[in-house]
């Protein structure tokens, strides 16, 4: 089977000939990876094609004007979200810092500058999709369509809460202006991709690691409104949504197939009520799975036999009767040593196969 084919058969709930699989990590495991299997620093897709993984994601390139001022020591993107850089023992990662919006009023969101749908490279969708036929193409990823994770990067994750329970005038206009756009440029994306685009990926984190982040009225008055708007985008052009959430979120997995996604991601085993076997038994007939694998569990800190103990028994739980991807549960972090992460993957193609 093709990449694609084998994706859209799993997550079909059909047994395709192997497992599929996925792959996210930070810049210090990635480049480890890339040393391990020979790979150019800048080749990400002969790291992809080395780990055997069957996704890929398109997507315009934004070609508009500088929307922020550069701030010494930050990293800002074109949202105006500021990061610090933050070393660690095995590694480093940016982080959300300043929060500019922390306390901005309706009039300041309004005039904060964000990226135009005019200003991306569309044409560049189709070249995507051409030199990647083949693989499951997806538009989108764990920040589209999010409410409250992307939100708290310029305004604390607190004070989002606070405007969806107080129902916070300029809190819902700076979610709505973020998200109208965002939906546009997913629109066009899609429409460029011309029938090659295969799913669309949403993210809101709904969960810590003990149970829901929110009430689920208070998800059902401003969270599933807004994300609905992105999975009915998808279902006009026949795509299949996945959604990523992180902690506890199977409470939510009810309304999702309400609404119309498929596809739940991310599943860190090790939250309440989010063990493999739990999820499989209750919800595997009626939702496909992508994730499982903890970044936080024997990839970072077993041994390779752990490891591959690990995905083995994910494995034997998650793939009869299909509906399962193989990935992490998120980006694989730099504590992860290669040997494990090599081992995960191996093991995922080994013990993968119907």
């Amino acid at each position: 089977m093709t990449s694609r084919q084998r994706v859209l058969a799993a997550f079909r709930h059909e047994e395709p000939d192997r497992v599929p699989i996925n792959y996210s990590a930070n810049e210090g495991i990635d480049q480890r990876l890339k040393v391990h299997f020979g790979v150019a620093k800048g080749d990400d897709e002969a790291l992809l094609r080395a780990l055997g993984v069957d996704f890929r994601c398109i997507g315009a390139p934004h070609t508009g004007p500088k929307l922020h001022a550069d701030v010494p020591g930050r990293s800002i993107d074109l949202w105006g979200i500021h990061r610090r850089w933050v070393q660690h023992a095995t590694g480093g990662y940016w982080d959300y810092c300043d929060w500019p919006l922390r306390e901005a009023t309706l009039e300041q969101v309004e005039r904060w500058p964000m990226p135009s749908p005019d200003h991306f490279d569309y044409a560049a969708v189709a070249e995507q999709c051409r030199r990647q036929d083949g693989y499951c193409l997806c538009v989108g990823n764990p920040g589209l369509g999010d409410v409250i994770n992307s939100t708290g990067m310029i305004r604390t994750m607190e004070q989002v809460l606070l405007d969806l329970v107080t129902d916070n005038g300029a809190g819902l206009r700076l979610i709505d202006r973020r998200l109208d756009i965002q939906l546009e440029v997913a629109r066009r994306t899609i429409k460029a991709a011309r029938g090659k685009a295969d799913l669309l990926w949403l993210g809101e984190d709904l969960g810590s690691q003990r149970g829901p982040l929110l009430s689920p009225s208070l998800f059902r008055r401003h969270i599933r409104p807004r994300m609905q708007r992105f999975v009915d985008l998808g279902k006009a052009y026949g795509l299949p949504v996945m959604i990523h959430s992180c902690g506890s979120s199977s409470w939510a997995f009810d309304d999702f197939l309400e609404m119309g996604i498929s596809i739940a991601d991310t599943l860190q085993p090790e939250a309440k009520d989010m063990a493999p076997a739990y999820l499989k038994n209750r919800w595997g007939k009626r939702l496909a799975f992508h994730g499982m694998i903890s970044t936080a569990g024997p990839v970072a800190y077993g041994t390779v036999k752990d490891v591959v103990r690990n995905v083995r028994e994910t494995l034997e739980t998650m793939m009869p009767g299909g509906g399962y991807a193989l990935a992490p549960t998120h980006m694989l972090q730099d504590n992860s040593p290669t040997e494990n992460v090599v081992a995960m993957y191996e093991a995922a193609k080994k013990y993968g196969a119907y």
